[in-house]
């Protein structure tokens, strides 16, 4: 019994070990040694032989990446450099020859007309671009187009019927002689509106509008110098009395490029009944001003089309009434209050000379009535000596 179960215990072992060998190779993902000489015992080896590890361990070690040399690229620049000036040498004329077309100062070297007004010229200039469409002002829906990716477009169509309007309306007040204040006090506004105010002899403000500056003009502006001109623009004097005692000019037309930031400006003008011109965006309220443009009021190029189309049309009306004028055709009338000024100084212009008359008569008569008694004193001491005479 005991022989048997000391056979077996060693039966055992002897299986176990090839098995377990087999199992750790099957494992492995590369291809090992026959596992022999891992069983060999130290003893049986050679002396000078180093110990080495277990190829079980071996087989999975990661071997060292060796380092890759630089390699050194030649620098051709200059040739290149050659290669390619001779290339634009030989080809640099030919194809297409492009040119600018857009010029930032075009627009106020050669402003446009109210004729020039055209769609390619808007939408070029950004005119349709509106605000997004949560911003919008249902009072504008008939000026939109449509929306297209939440920005709402603005109908060209429109912005081009009311902008041909607006210019008849500047060239008509320029025409009678009226006075036209051009405003923009967003940054980059301040040259559309000189420009604008040079070409229709107007006024331009480009900076914070002063409250009560029409409403309450009699404190605000008073002691402002004026000069009083004629139907050919020509200073007259003998109105400095009047232009010192009377109140301060207000505007006949505001052209108002930004009226979001002037609504005191719309306002007061709105309570004097003067009318104004705006350009007006989808976040606007169309109602604030008299003649509406409904446009993009945060492009400066769409800005300078506007302003340069209404100044042209200002100058085109200046130069009608001048030609009228030396023609003796004169399309407005004198203020009233220069009038009456006109109407006391003639009244008292012909009390003084019918004074100066009076006076001038009383002084001949006075004259006429000291030569006839002279005359008679005269003619009395003659008599008086040729009686004596006679006596004698």
């Amino acid at each position: 019994m005991i022989i048997r179960d000391f056979g077996a215990r060693q039966a055992r072992r002897a299986l176990t070990t090839p098995l377990r060998q087999a199992c750790l190779r099957s494992l492995s993902t590369q291809t090992t040694s026959t596992g022999v000489s891992d069983l060999i015992e130290p003893s049986l080896q050679s002396p000078n032989a180093q110990p080495q590890p277990p190829s079980i361990f071996t087989a999975n070690a990661r071997a060292t990446p060796a380092r890759r040399k630089k390699t050194t690229v030649p620098d051709n620049t200059v040739e290149n450099y050659r290669m390619a000036c001779e290339l634009k040498s030989k080809i640099g004329r030919i194809g297409s020859r492009v040119e600018r077309t857009y010029r930032p100062g075009d627009v106020f070297l050669n402003p446009p007309g109210p004729k020039d007004v055209t769609l390619e010229l808007l939408m070029a200039s950004q005119a349709h671009m509106g605000h997004h469409a949560s911003l919008w002002n249902p009072a504008n829906a008939r000026y939109i187009y449509g929306v297209r990716q939440g920005i709402h477009i603005i109908a060209l169509e429109q912005t081009a019927a009311h902008l041909r309007r607006a210019a008849r309306v500047v060239e008509e007040v320029a025409y009678r002689g009226g006075l036209i204040l051009f405003v923009g006090t967003r940054p980059g506004q301040a040259q559309i509106v000189t420009q604008a105010a040079r070409l229709a002899r107007a006024c331009h403000l480009f900076t914070k509008w002063t409250p009560g500056a029409i409403t309450n003009s009699e404190v605000i502006l008073a002691g402002m110098p004026l000069q009083m001109l004629d139907e050919l623009d020509q200073p007259v004097e003998g109105f400095e009395r009047h232009l010192t005692d009377r109140r301060p000019l207000v505007p006949d037309l505001v052209v108002c490029l930004n009226p979001l930031e002037n609504f005191v400006l719309l306002q007061e003008c709105s309570q004097a009944n003067v009318p104004t011109i705006g350009v007006i965006d989808t976040n606007v309220e169309p109602t604030w001003v008299t003649y509406a443009i409904p446009a993009n009021d945060d492009s400066l190029r769409c800005l300078a089309v506007i302003g340069s189309v209404l100044g042209r049309a200002g100058e085109a009306g200046q130069e009608r009434r001048i030609e009228d004028a030396e023609k003796g055709v004169v399309a407005w009338e004198t203020p009233l209050d220069v009038a009456k000024f006109m109407q006391r100084q003639r009244r008292e212009a012909n009390d003084e000379a019918e004074r100066r008359t009076a006076v001038e008569k009383q002084r001949v008569f006075e004259s006429e009535a000291e030569e006839v008694v002279s005359f008679d004193t005269g003619f009395q001491n003659s008599q008086i000596n040729k009686i004596r005479s006679d006596l004698d």
